[in-house]
């Protein structure tokens, strides 16, 4: 089974995104990062990704909208990260 591809979307300086970058990489997993702090196309795409979201991060586990850094920790918190992460 393939790995999802993570998107996660930042702005600099953001400690929620520094947060939630350095959980996944505590995972040993790789993900794409999308600097969206001038806004531009990558902004863009996150709100047609998540139309609600208006806060960094924005993170995505292949389709699943995970949320933001409190949401990635809370699933990592219930054990359900890993199995996200698998595929």
């Amino acid at each position: 089974m393939t790995k999802p591809t993570i998107d996660i979307y930042s702005k600099f300086t953001c400690p929620f995104c520094v947060r939630a970058k350095r959980l996944l990489s505590s995972k040993g997993v790789e993900y794409k990062e999308h600097d969206i702090t001038m806004g531009g196309a990558k902004r863009d795409e996150m709100l047609s990704r998540a139309p609600q979201a208006r806060t960094v991060p924005q993170i995505f586990i292949g389709d699943v909208h995970v949320g933001g850094s409190d949401e990635l920790a809370a699933l990592n918190a219930s054990g359900k990260l890993d199995a996200l992460l698998e595929g």
